[in-house]
């Protein structure tokens, strides 16, 4: 019987605004996979792929983990900011020695931002109708 290859796995999980990323990452060659497809393919931006790569570029690791994606909720801008922080997440525990790079460039912050409840009485969370004075 042949022995097992034994992998390493790293993983991280990212949350931004209602979305969740489940990010694992493996030594590999920097290729990125969302939901199954290539990143380029699943976000609509570019922009977006190289916000999701922050991390990456942070601490010079672009081509020594492949990563594997798996979002869920949200829009496209949610999801790529929640594969952000679940990338740094993942990271962090591949090396603690990435940690000042990563809290200097504050990619282990969640944003905490998110939608605002619409009030009563008002037409949005704040915009209220227009004061007549007569």
């Amino acid at each position: 019987m042949a022995a097992k290859k034994e992998s390493v796995m790293y993983r991280g999980t990212g949350r931004r605004k209602s979305s969740t990323a489940q990010v694992i990452l493996t030594p590999g060659n920097g290729k990125i996979v969302v939901n199954g497809k290539p990143a380029l393919e699943f976000f609509p931006y570019a922009t977006l792929v190289q916000d999701m790569e922050q991390p990456l570029v942070a601490t010079g690791t672009k081509t020594d983990f492949s990563i594997r994606v798996t979002v869920k909720g949200g829009g496209f801008t949610g999801q790529a900011g929640a594969a952000r922080l679940g990338i740094a997440r993942a990271l962090l525990e591949a090396s603690k020695d990435y940690k000042p790079d990563l809290r200097g460039k504050g990619l282990l912050t969640r944003d905490a931002r998110v939608k605002e409840r619409k009030k009563y009485g008002l037409y949005g969370a704040r915009r209220a109708p227009q004061f007549s004075k007569r």
